[in-house]
């Protein structure tokens, strides 16, 4: 099969069966190569359509834009505890000044005190903030985290997914995102 289009170009927006995204951060995209076998094996239905088309010589077909799952993936209730999802829980913010440079975690109560890498315990921190606060126990120093660490749902990250839209948004995907975006003329 060939096709007229630049590898990478033409993603597909991945909706769940429920017509939701699988997930907004990152946004639930995949590429033109892996949405035409879905299609082929018959996962997926397709919403809406590119006007770039694949053909092979027996075959012709227009590359979908928008697809849904035919089977309704349940989403886990909790993330994964990662580096990146701490970040995102936190809003890419550090916990202590506000920043948004230089992020890595801090454990509040530290490790060496006993405190354990877990949600309940690990804040975004910006390099700084991370390095005056060390070994500390935050009312050592007198240094609390704007919002206490808590372990969040999947919907908690989403809803903070959508407040950094990605650079690029077709617009037939809108119908299905909730973003406050404009669209370039």
């Amino acid at each position: 099969m060939t096709a007229h289009v630049t590898p990478g170009s033409c993603p597909a927006l991945v909706l769940n069966a429920d017509f939701r995204p699988l997930s907004y951060f990152p946004l639930s995209l995949w590429p033109w190569q892996e949405v035409v076998k879905a299609v082929f094996l018959d996962r997926v239905n397709i919403v809406s359509e590119y006007e770039d088309v694949v053909h092979s010589p027996s075959f012709e077909m227009r590359l979908p834009s928008v697809v849904s799952l035919k089977t309704y993936v349940k989403p886990a209730r909790f993330p994964a505890f990662t580096r990146f999802n701490v970040f995102l829980r936190d809003r890419f913010t550090c916990q202590y000044c506000g920043s948004n440079e230089d992020l890595t975690f801090d454990h509040l109560i530290p490790r060496t005190h006993g405190g354990r890498t877990l949600w309940e315990n690990v804040v975004t921190a910006c390099a700084p903030c991370n390095l005056a606060k060390g070994g500390h126990m935050p009312g050592a120093i007198n240094m609390w985290p704007r919002q206490m660490p808590f372990k969040p749902t999947v919907f908690d990250l989403n809803a903070n997914g959508r407040l950094f839209p990605p650079n690029y948004l077709h617009d037939s995907w809108l119908d299905f995102l909730y973003w406050d975006v404009e669209l370039e003329p």
